[in-house]
C-alpha cells in the first residue's frame, strides 16, 4: 500500500513536470529585411543577433522583401545566419531577390506569401547591367554552397544565378530562374505559403508564444541621422571652417575643437555600417597634415597644397560609397553624384560662408572675447625690436655656424642673427644690416 502511494506521487510529479513543460511560452524574435542590402543591412543583423544572443529566442523569423543588393555584404549576413545555432525561418512578404534570395536559402525554413517570388540572382552593376563573369562566377558558387549547407538542391540555387543553365522539368537555357510560391514549394525551397507570422506558428503546432520585434536602440537612430546627406554636408562645412579659423587664430581653440567633434560625428557613422574604412581616413587627416604644412613650413601652393586637397577631399567620397578600394562595380551613378554633390557643397559652401561671413564675425563681441584685435602701430610708439641701440652697420664675427641662422658676438655680447639666405661660417667677419625685430639681420664683412 505505502509502495503504491510512493508509485502515485512519482507519478503525478512527472506529469506535472510534464505539463510545465509543455505549456512553457515559445518566444519568436522577428527582425526585418526590407531595404537594399548594403553594410547598414549587415550591420542592422549583426545587432540583431546580438539582440537575440541576449534575450535567447526559440526562433527567429526573417521578415523578407527586397530586390537585393551587394553580394559581399549578404555574404556576410549569410555567415552570420549559417553560424547561428537557434532555428532560422525566413518570410518572404513579396520579394527575395538577388542577394535577398542568397540570404533567404541560408535560412532552415522558408515561407512565402501570396504573389511572392525569389530568386533571380544575376549580379548586376550600378546601371543594372549584369557584372562580369568573375563576380557571376562568385555569386554561383556561393548560392551552391549555401544551397548544399541548408539542403537544398544546389543546381537550381546556381541557375538563379546563370541564365545558360537548363534543369529538365525546372528551368530552360536563357532565362534566369525564378520561382513563384507554387513552384518554390514543388522544389524544395519554400515549406509553405502563409500569410502571417501566426500561419508559420500554427504550422509547427505552436499555441502558445511570444512575438519580440527588434528595433535599432537610440543610439544607432541617430547615427541613421548623421548618415543623411544634407547632415554630412553641414558636418563637412563645420570641419573646413573650423580648421580654417583655427589656422588664421592659433591658439583660440574653439574652432578646432569644433572641427573634431564634426569629425567624429561625420566619419564614425559611416565606420560602423562598413563603408567608412580605415584606409579612407588614414588618407583624409594624411590630407590635412598636408594642407598645413604647404601653409606653415613650404609656403606657396605646389605639390602638398594640391595632394592635400586631394586627399581630403576625395576621402570625404570615397567614406560616402560603398566602394571596394578603388573598385566602384556596384556602386551607382547616382550615389556618386550625391556623394560628391554633398562633398563639394560642405567644402564650397564653408569657403563661401568664410568669404563673406569672415569679415563680419571677427566684428562681433565673441570674437573679440577670444582672439586678440588691438593693433600696436610704429606711430604710436610700439616696435618689434627689443634693442635699446642701433645696431646697424655694427660689425662682429658669426660665434656659430649661422643656416641661416644662428650666434653672432659684437663687442662681447651674444647676439641672435640670420643671413639673407646664404651661409656662413663660424669665425666669419660680419656686419649688422637690419635690427628689427628679435633677430639681427647681418651679412659677411668683406660681402
Amino acid at each position: 500500500m505505502r509502495f503504491s502511494i510512493i508509485k502515485l506521487f512519482l507519478v503525478v510529479i512527472f506529469f506535472s513536470l510534464s505539463v510545465s513543460s509543455f505549456a512553457q511560452e515559445t518566444k519568436v524574435m522577428v527582425m526585418e529585411i526590407k531595404s537594399d542590402i548594403d553594410p547598414r543591412t549587415s550591420r542592422y543583423v549583426d545587432l540583431a543577433l546580438d539582440y537575440a544572443t541576449e534575450t535567447n529566442p526559440d526562433i527567429i523569423i526573417i521578415e523578407m522583401d527586397t530586390y537585393g543588393g551587394t553580394v559581399h555584404d549578404a555574404k556576410d549576413i549569410v555567415e552570420d545566419l549559417l553560424d547561428y545555432e537557434t532555428p532560422i525561418y525566413v518570410f518572404i512578404d513579396k520579394d527575395a531577390a538577388s542577394a535577398g534570395a542568397l540570404i533567404s536559402i541560408a535560412c532552415d525554413s522558408i515561407y512565402m506569401a501570396r504573389g511572392s517570388s525569389i530568386g533571380a540572382a544575376t549580379v548586376v552593376i550600378g546601371d543594372g547591367t549584369a557584372a562580369p563573369d568573375k563576380y557571376q562566377s562568385y555569386m554561383r558558387s556561393t548560392m551552391r554552397a549555401t544551397a548544399e549547407e541548408t539542403g537544398r538542391d544546389p543546381a537550381i540555387a546556381e541557375a538563379m544565378v546563370d541564365e545558360d543553365i537548363e534543369i529538365e522539368g525546372v528551368t530552360k537555357a536563357g532565362n534566369v530562374l525564378t520561382f513563384s510560391v507554387s513552384e518554390a514549394i514543388a522544389n524544395g525551397f519554400c515549406e509553405a505559403q502563409v500569410n502571417s507570422i501566426d500561419e508559420i506558428m500554427e504550422r509547427h503546432g505552436i499555441s502558445d508564444y511570444s512575438i519580440d520585434r527588434f528595433e535599432v536602440g537610440s543610439v544607432e537612430k541617430v547615427i541613421a541621422v548623421f548618415l543623411n546627406p544634407f547632415i554630412s554636408g553641414i558636418l563637412l562645412l563645420v570641419i573646413v571652417g573650423g580648421i580654417y579659423f583655427e589656422l588664421q587664430t592659433p591658439g583660440v581653440g574653439f574652432p578646432i575643437i569644433a572641427a573634431a567633434i564634426a569629425m567624429v560625428l561625420y566619419f564614425v557613422p559611416y565606420y560602423l555600417n562598413g563603408m567608412a574604412e580605415n584606409w579612407e581616413i588614414i588618407a583624409f587627416m594624411i590630407g590635412v597634415i598636408f594642407i598645413i604644412l604647404e601653409i606653415f613650413v613650404i609656403p606657396g601652393f605646389g605639390i602638398f597644397g594640391i595632394s592635400g586637397l586631394i586627399l581630403t577631399l576625395g576621402s570625404l567620397i570615397l567614406v560616402m560609397l560603398n566602394n571596394d578600394v578603388f573598385d566602384f562595380t556596384f556602386v551607382s551613378a547616382d550615389e556618386v553624384f550625391i556623394a560628391i554633390t554633398t562633398a563639394l557643397a560642405g567644402v564650397f559652401g564653408a569657403i563661401l560662408i568664410l568669404f563673406f561671413g569672415g569679415v563680419r564675425m571677427t566684428q562681433t563681441k565673441l570674437f573679440s572675447r577670444i582672439a586678440l584685435l588691438a593693433v600696436q602701430k610704429s606711430d604710436e610708439g610700439y616696435t618689434s625690436s627689443y634693442l635699446t641701440k642701433d645696431m646697424i652697420g655694427k660689425e662682429g664675427t658669426a660665434y656659430t655656424v649661422l643656416r641661416p641662422s644662428g650666434k653672432i658676438i659684437i663687442e662681447g655680447d651674444l647676439y641672435d642673427a640670420f643671413t639673407r639666405g646664404g651661409f656662413i661660417k663660424k669665425g666669419t667677419e660680419i656686419v649688422v644690416i637690419s635690427d628689427e625685430g628679435t633677430s639681427l639681420k647681418v651679412k659677411p664683412a668683406n660681402d
